[in-house]
């Protein structure tokens, strides 16, 4: 793979890693432009590239990559707003510079709601008697109250905090939700009342024309790999 950015995202990212965490990476490659002019080209499944062990390795296509910050996806977006990167090559540095073309207004709230209610989903689907899944229920919990607090800033500031300002309050709504998941149906119901409420800085929608020149020169840089 040729990649052109990627980091340290997850729990040590968001400063809630616990003793058990894994370290979890996420990153963006770009294929040969050759292998898109055949009849099996990387997209879909075949566009994404993942790893377990140790922690959790996701890598994405550069034009999978894109749609999917097209859509406010809110696990690979945050690539564009990390403090520090492992890798960062000068495409990477460029895809940094347009991050604010990948935003839209509808599709931050849409995306970032709805991957918190996919928390609560996750978290109603686990057990409460056995301490694993306690556990589990309080990683859901705390994932969910992250979710909303993050698309809320982005939604009305513009910027994506990556690192939570008080990592214990978080820590803290994750074993009470794991008592009590009603708990949670509020947290989603205070957030959607705020940014019902909120005026958005993010446009309409993503600069498309800005985000294909991008593509189109990662596309000139690797046309001649193999």
């Amino acid at each position: 793979m040729h990649v052109l950015l990627s980091g340290i995202v997850g729990s040590t990212a968001y400063g809630l890693a616990g003793p058990d965490s894994d370290v979890d990476r996420i990153g963006i490659f770009a294929a040969p432009t050759v292998a898109f002019h055949g009849l099996n080209p990387p997209m879909g499944k075949q566009a994404t590239v993942v790893h377990h062990e140790p922690g959790d390795s996701t890598f994405h296509e550069a034009l999978k990559a894109c749609t999917l910050m097209m859509g406010g996806n809110p696990t690979l977006s945050e690539i564009l707003w990390l403090e520090s990167y492992e890798i960062r090559t000068a495409l990477g540095d460029d895809l940094v510079d347009i991050r604010m073309a990948f935003t839209s207004a509808k599709r931050c709230r849409d995306a970032y709601f709805g991957y918190a209610v996919s928390q609560l989903k996750r978290l109603l689907e686990t057990g409460q008697f056995q301490s694993k899944m306690r556990k589990r229920q309080a990683k859901h919990g705390r994932h969910l109250l992250r979710l909303l607090d993050q698309g809320y800033a982005l939604y009305t500031t513009g910027h994506l905090p990556i690192r939570v300002e008080d990592p214990q309050r978080y820590l803290d709504f994750g074993e009470r939700v794991a008592t009590d998941p009603d708990l949670a149906r509020a947290a989603l119901a205070e957030a959607e009342a705020k940014f019902d409420a909120a005026t958005s800085p993010l446009p309409a929608e993503p600069d498309k024309a800005t985000i294909e020149a991008w593509l189109l020169s990662v596309r000139r840089a690797f046309l001649a790999s193999t």
